[in-house]
């Protein structure tokens, strides 16, 4: 199937959607506006289709009021402090666009927020392109990456990214798709478990302090599954944006490839008795509950999207790493591959 115009930006450049499906029924639809998975259904158990991610209707609504629906974000995903690093030497000065002190998800304008380009696609999947040049946000190396989605049976989205440059840069690449798993106004009721004993906290501005810190007997010890809808001491709801280190034990091969996949999270809801499991390549994963989100145009099939009508899984580096030495290097040099791939895998009957 051939590519359709989903919209044209300001300067005429027309932004095309490409229809993926598998044997199974599953069918997703992407976009080359910030690489943007814009719509994912799966079947239930019953035959009827689920529509799993928070998407948008237009371009426009995606250029003014879209919060990442579905973008990869870079080319630093989460939160660098004061938009500065130093690299070999050379302190480099990052848009900001957070708190007016950080820079997030590239600093507005970031690869979430810009057109891509269609290089190769089949029914299953389609592969897209995006080049950084060297400077751009005042991130050093000119920088290209890839990004192929494939829809693998019976219902599985992989993501899968390639990233070369050619001068010495950081980089940091998630995709920030905000899952619901049966339509219901807000995720709350649905069961979260996450394969961490350990997360980053964070300091005022959401900035990681260095440290890692035991989630038991915290609102973060999702090691077993339970309900995301929680209240703390004060009777306030427990509100979620944060990052954890994945504990790795669960692993599997990807064929072919040398790299493995662990099993990050599983997300499930009774209600439409469908889950999901994350599997990334990734030391790190944000879970963000969506408690900011209030939009102003509906989303798909007239849907008005409210806080926690949907929920971030975003698997990745340490938030404002290139600052702590002490988590796992978000160094690029020339000559190198950056490689993530990342699944969401749906499952009857869990």
């Amino acid at each position: 199937m051939k590519p359709a115009v989903f919209g044209v930006l300001p300067d005429g450049r027309e932004i095309r959607e490409v229809t993926l499906r598998s044997k199974a029924g599953a069918t997703a639809k992407i976009i080359e506006w910030g690489a943007v998975v814009r719509d994912l259904q799966v079947p239930l158990a019953d035959g009827k289709m689920q529509r799993v991610v928070l998407g948008l209707n237009s371009l426009e609504d995606y250029l003014d009021h879209s919060p990442h629906f579905g973008a990869i974000a870079g080319r630093f995903a989460n939160r660098i402090a004061g938009g500065k690093f130093t690299l070999d030497g050379k302190t480099h000065q990052l848009p900001i666009n957070e708190f007016d002190r950080n820079s997030l998800h590239g600093g507005g304008g970031g690869f979430g927020q810009r057109p891509w380009t269609i290089l190769d696609q089949a029914d299953h999947y389609v592969v897209m392109a995006l080049h950084s040049p060297d400077g751009d946000k005042g991130y050093p190396g000119a920088l290209t990456l890839t990004c192929r989605y494939t829809l693998l049976e019976p219902a599985i989205l992989r993501m899968g990214l390639v990233a070369t440059c050619n001068g010495p840069t950081v980089v940091n690449f998630c995709h920030h798709s905000y899952f619901n798993l049966d339509g219901s106004a807000d995720i709350l009721d649905h069961t979260l478990e996450v394969r961490a004993d350990v997360y980053t906290p964070v300091d005022e501005y959401l900035i990681p302090t260095g440290e890692m810190r035991n989630v038991a007997g915290t609102p973060l010890d999702f090691r077993t599954a339970r309900p995301i809808r929680m209240q703390g001491a004060d009777g306030q709801r427990i509100r979620y944006d944060n990052n954890f280190m994945l504990r790795g034990d669960r692993r599997e091969a990807i064929a072919k490839s040398g790299m493995d996949v662990v099993h990050a999270a599983t997300t499930a809801s009774k209600k439409s008795g469908l889950s999901m499991e994350v599997w990334t390549t990734e030391p790190a994963m944000q879970f963000y509950d969506a408690f900011k989100m209030q939009m102003s145009v509906p989303g798909l099939d007239g849907v008005p999207y409210q806080p926690s009508g949907g929920m971030c899984f975003e698997p990745q580096h340490v938030p404002n790493s290139p600052n702590l030495p002490q988590f796992p290097s978000t160094v690029l040099r020339p000559g190198e591959l950056y490689r993530q791939v990342t699944e969401y895998r749906f499952v009857n009957g869990r």
